[in-house]
């Protein structure tokens, strides 16, 4: 089930969005890009965390690792919260987060963003998905 900002709240929704292209050396410029948007933000570290985790499963898991792919970052503020989505270009699999064996050396990701963001979710299917992790905003006083 997929957790985004509530409907109520779009009129006055800030968002912002870019396209990258589907290259690992990508993963520093979406970082930054997040970064830039949410400079001060008490959730800055974890979202910045979240857009690491999802744009390396996507570039891993999905067609937009592949040669030509892509990817899409969005950031969108509403009210006391800030919600981040990847949109990647589908794959074979689903987001699932799991338990990794203390030896494993990938496979916390989406566990991680499971434990810090208020909530998370996905939508779309082997042609394309987005998934989206929704956090407070924080006051920037």
């Amino acid at each position: 089930m997929l957790s985004t900002l509530p409907a109520h709240t779009a009129p006055s929704a800030l968002c912002w969005r870019q396209t990258f292209p589907g290259d690992a050396a990508q993963a520093r410029t979406a970082r930054r890009f997040v970064s830039c948007l949410l400079s001060g933000r008490p959730c800055l570290d974890d979202v910045v965390l979240t857009v690491d985790e999802l744009v390396a499963n996507a570039l891993r898991h999905t067609k937009s690792g592949q040669d030509g792919g892509s990817f899409t970052v969005e950031l969108r503020f509403a009210g006391d919260r800030v919600a981040v989505s990847v949109a990647d270009q589908g794959g074979p699999g689903e987001p699932a987060a799991h338990d990794a064996a203390p030896t494993d050396e990938s496979g916390r990701g989406l566990r991680t963003i499971s434990l810090t963001a208020e909530s998370w979710g996905w939508h779309g299917n082997d042609q394309g998905r987005t998934v989206t992790a929704v956090f407070a905003a924080g006051d920037m006083t």
